[in-house]
């Protein structure tokens, strides 16, 4: 008896707020999806600092014929300076391991990499290419000590840190992230005023159902219940949206970034994406309670 009295409650609360209600639903859904999307860039971006970590390396391109760059003078690396550069380098402290990439090796690895433009592939010769080696570092944030020690020595064209690379690339997304997460913070913030008017609204409609049922005895949480109801159902219905929400934004945008990096290992799972979601509906049904209580606490006086 006391069940239906709750939820019939409920459901005129619900009616005579509906423009209240539905704001309340997309403000949280969409607050919840903004707090869900900076969750999983956050993730991704781990996955991918992970993945990237154990790939970077420090390439040292060797002078070839007709190399124009300004360390060479013109000159080709000679085999001794190949052979003492190697020593050189394994030598550095925090170099993990060295290989030695030929023209041959360079070029395959070329046509791998590029193997989508036909045009570039067939212009390409084999002696085009330029012998390097290919250094894995023990960490590979601590690159610069390596590459200043590489920079200037005999036979040396270039030296490129692909740690220098991706980095940019990380910074943004990571910036990507704290503004997803800033603007999550200030929907959630809407959200629980909304939530907070929507109660203290419905409140006031009902000031008579109240005082009668003060009247007859029934305790403050048996009063305040239909209230909470209301926002717990709003911020349910809320985070559905946000999940479904997220779930377009992992098939849409986490995948699509996973494909252009072209490994599995560095994709965002869908083990992530739920439990993303239970976080986000956890949140908003969170929020919509306390929004309540505190609102009750204010306004409901009977």
């Amino acid at each position: 008896m006391r069940a239906n009295f709750i939820f019939s409650e409920v459901w005129i609360g619900l009616r005579r707020n509906l423009t209240m209600t539905i704001a309340v639903i997309i403000t949280v859904a969409v607050g919840m999806a903004m707090l869900g999307v900076g969750l999983m860039i956050n993730a991704q971006v781990g996955l991918m600092k992970g993945y990237w970590d154990d790939k970077v390396e420090v390439s040292v391109f060797l002078c070839g014929k007709g190399t124009a760059m300004p360390a060479c003078n013109g000159k080709e690396a000679t085999g001794n300076q190949i052979k003492a550069l190697e020593t050189h380098i394994k030598s550095i402290p925090g170099v993990k391991e060295v290989y030695f990439e030929n023209q041959t090796a360079a070029y395959k690895n070329f046509k791998d990499s590029y193997s989508a433009n036909k045009a570039l592939v067939d212009a390409a010769k084999v002696e085009d290419m330029p012998q390097s080696f290919r250094i894995k570092l023990v960490d590979p944030d601590n690159y610069q000590p390596i590459v200043q020690a590489v920079k200037g020595q005999p036979g040396v064209a270039q030296v490129l840190d692909q740690k220098e690379l991706i980095g940019p690339f990380f910074v943004m997304l990571d910036r990507l992230a704290f503004v997803a997460l800033a603007v999550a913070i200030i929907l959630v913030l809407a959200a629980a005023l909304l939530i907070g008017n929507t109660v203290r609204l419905s409140a006031f409609n009902r000031r008579r159902e109240t005082g009668i049922m003060r009247l007859v005895g029934a305790s403050n949480l048996y009063i305040q219940l239909p209230f909470v109801m209301e926002g717990v159902i709003a911020g349910l219905i809320g985070g559905v949206f946000s999940a479904i929400i997220l779930i377009m934004a992992k098939v849409f945008l986490f995948e699509e970034l996973g494909s252009f990096f072209g490994d599995v290992t560095s994709q965002l799972g869908w083990n992530d994406v739920a439990q993303t979601i239970t976080i986000t509906m956890v949140i908003g049904v969170v929020i919509c309670v306390l929004a309540s209580f505190v609102t009750l606490r204010r306004y409901l006086r009977v």
